[in-house]
Order: C-alpha cells, then sequence, then structure tokens
C-alpha cells in the first residue's frame, strides 16, 4: 500500500527522491574528497623525508637488511654528523646527514625540491644546501665548503652542489645532506638513523610492534603519528568537520521530508479518513507513513550511493589539482593533487544518516493524520 500512495503521487516523490539522491552523491564524493585530503597530507609527509616509521639510534652491528620485513618497502640508512661549515670568513652551525643519493630519490621527494644546482651524485665529495644555510654562508652551488665535525679533527672539502628550499623549517634550518662513502668520515660516526618506507595498506604501528622483537629489540622506533602529532590532529579534525557537515545536510533534507509529507498527506487526507472508517488503527496508520518515508530514502539512497561513486571514480584515477590552494602549506610541500578516495566512512554514512534522519520526519504527518478524527476527515471533504 505505502508503494501504491508513491507510486500515485509520482510527481512528488520524484522531486523527494532527487532531494535525496543529490544530497547522498554529494556528501559521498565530499567525503571521498575528505579522505584523498588526509592522504595527499600523509603521503606529502611521509615521502618528502621521514618515511612511514623512523629509526633512531641504531647500531652498527644492524643492517638495513635486518629492517626488511614483509610490508616494507624500503629502507634508508642515514648517518647524522653534527659540525661546522666554513666558508672563509662566514661559517654555520649544520648537522650533516650523509645518505644513498640513489636510494633517497627512488622513495623521497626531497630532491625535487632543490632550487639551484643539482643533486647528490654518488662518489662525489659534495653537500646539498639549504638555501637559508647557503644564504648565510653567502655561497653557490659550485663553491667548496669546509666541514668539521668538531675541535681536533681534520676538515673536509666538500662542493657545494645545488641547494633545496621546502617551506619546513626543520629542514630549511640546520641540515645539509652529503654523499654516504665518498670520504671516511661516515664511516666512523658511529649509530645511524632508518626511514622505513612501508608498502600500500601496512599499518604502521603492527610494524613497530613487529620491531620490538628479535634483533631490532629495544630500538626506538616512532611512526609518523609519535613524529606529526599536529598531522594526527588535523586528520581527525577533518573527519569530524566531515561528519558534522553530514549530519547537518540531513537535518535540512530531514525537515523538507517531514513539511512535504505533511502536505501530501493533507492532498490525500480523504484516502486516510476512508481508512480509518475501514478500521485502520493509528499503528497500522504509522506504519503505513514510516514505510514511505523509509522506502523512498531507501531507493534514493542506492541511486545517490550508485551517483556518488561514479562521480568519485571519475577523479580517482586522474586527480584534483589544488596546488594554488596548498602552495604554503607544510603538508602540501610534495604535491597538491587530491585523488578521491572510497572508504566505508565516505560509502555508508551518508545514507545511513539519510535513512536515520529519515524516520524522524515521519512523526510530525503521522501524528497529525492520528490525531484527526474520521468523521471530521470525512466531512470537511
Amino acid at each position: 500500500m505505502a508503494s501504491c500512495f508513491l507510486i500515485r503521487s509520482w510527481r512528488s516523490t520524484l522531486v523527494l527522491t532527487l532531494m535525496v539522491v543529490s544530497a547522498v552523491s554529494a556528501l559521498i564524493f565530499l567525503s571521498a574528497l575528505a579522505v584523498g585530503v588526509n592522504d595527499a597530507m600523509i603521503n606529502n609527509a611521509v615521502s618528502l623525508f621521514s618515511g612511514h616509521i623512523s629509526g633512531m639510534n641504531i647500531p652498527e652491528d644492524i643492517t638495513e637488511k635486518d629492517l626488511l620485513q614483509n610490508g616494507v618497502a624500503g629502507v634508508l640508512k642515514r648517518v647524522p654528523v653534527a659540525g661546522f661549515l666554513l666558508n672563509k670568513e662566514h661559517m654555520a652551525m649544520v648537522t650533516l646527514i650523509c645518505i644513498s643519493p640513489e636510494k633517497e630519490k627512488k622513495f623521497t621527494a626531497l630532491w625535487k625540491k632543490k632550487r639551484k644546482g643539482r643533486y647528490l651524485e654518488p662518489g662525489k665529495n659534495e653537500v646539498f644546501l639549504s638555501q637559508s644555510i647557503a644564504d648565510q654562508l653567502h655561497c653557490q652551488p659550485g663553491d667548496t665548503l669546509e666541514f668539521s665535525p668538531g675541535k681536533n679533527t681534520t676538515a673536509v672539502t666538500l662542493t657545494v652542489c645545488g641547494t633545496y628550499t621546502t617551506g619546513v623549517d626543520q629542514f630549511d634550518r640546520g641540515l645539509s645532506f652529503f654523499t654516504m662513502g665518498a670520504t671516511v668520515l661516515p664511516e666512523k660516526t658511529g649509530p645511524w638513523n632508518a626511514a622505513i618506507f612501508l608498502e600500500h595498506g601496512v599499518d604502521e604501528k603492527a610494524m613497530t610492534h613487529r620491531y620490538k622483537n628479535g634483533k631490532t629489540a629495544g630500538i626506538p622506533f616512532k611512526t609518523w603519528t609519535d613524529l606529526m602529532p599536529d598531522l594526527k590532529q588535523l586528520i581527525e579534525l577533518n573527519y569530524l568537520s566531515m561528519g558534522i557537515v553530514i549530519l547537518i545536510v540531513f537535518m535540512v533534507v530531514s525537515s523538507g521530508i517531514a513539511c512535504a509529507f505533511s502536505i501530501f498527506i493533507l492532498r490525500d487526507i480523504r484516502e486516510y479518513g476512508i481508512m480509518k472508517v475501514m478500521g485502520i488503527t493509528p499503528l497500522e496508520t504509522a506504519l503505513l507513513i514510516f514505510s514511505e518515508v523509509i522506502l523512498i530514502n531507501l531507493a534514493a539512497s542506492a541511486m545517490g550511493v550508485t551517483v556518488g561513486v561514479v562521480g568519485v571514480s571519475v577523479f580517482q584515477n586522474i586527480g584534483i589539482d589544488l596546488s594554488d590552494y596548498t602552495s604554503h602549506n607544510q603538508y602540501f610541500v610534495v604535491s597538491g593533487i587530491i585523488f578521491p578516495r572510497l572508504t566505508a566512512f565516505s560509502i555508508w554514512l551518508p545514507p545511513v544518516s539519510a535513512l536515520v534522519f529519515s524516520i524522524p520526519s515521519a512523526i510530525w504527518p503521522t501524528v497529525s493524520v492520528i490525531r484527526k478524527n474520521a468523521a471530521d476527515i470525512l466531512r470537511s471533504i
């Protein structure tokens, strides 16, 4: 009977259906976009330099192969050496990070942020400086600098191969990069740090738990959520904001449904009066009206999910370029392209919210029908 009511009033049913379809499909796309923004911030943060997991103060007897486990895409060895860079009368205190340029270019994007010159090349005594340090030392690519780890140590001559700027203070101040193995300096520096990059879908918390056993037990490993709590909070805030938007939208939609159904019921009040005379109980009347609302929402939500999924699939491969709006954001220093991604959050929350909020919207028209007397309804026709 609920289906017959909806089919007979097909124009009104179509308007309500389109309202729910547009809300569900738009919110599915926006939810997928919010997930894509979160993915982009994480990828930008970990791919710039740090990796998904950072290992610190790793003993020399532990090698990169010892950290390679199932789910690990790559391990980058980095040896930090604190010291001074000298250019004639100019001096800067820096931490020189000894790295393998080929591996760094494969897993990180810091080399893409070069401003002048070029990136490091294997086997050469070169240094890759941040532009702020280069300005402090008054040097350019091609100039030679002296690096001294401390007092009573032999200085190493390094050539500036290039400079970089990321916009992130921790990289642009006090860090320089050097080719590992080009001189005898890195081999005698003791403990090293590791940047561990995981394969897609591997949980970093579970991986750090695996590192706590066996040969790597006792070594401090920290995930990107430990090192960047502000990013973690930003992602949680993004999910919370999207949830609030969905709730507000469907509160408005449910109000519209309630008003529309009240109008439809007043228009068809004769039928409800006849049913009351035939013996339809208030409970059956409520079941009828609630069934109409639920049927509309189920059908509209199914269509809305289909439209939303199709919309996301169009952009999930080509991406949406937001570089003009993220150029000064430290979590978009590598790329400003967003790839919407469907998750359980983005697919199910909008239609479930539509159904949950549709049920209260049927209360008002139901109460208005139940309260009317059948004789008064028929007398007013």
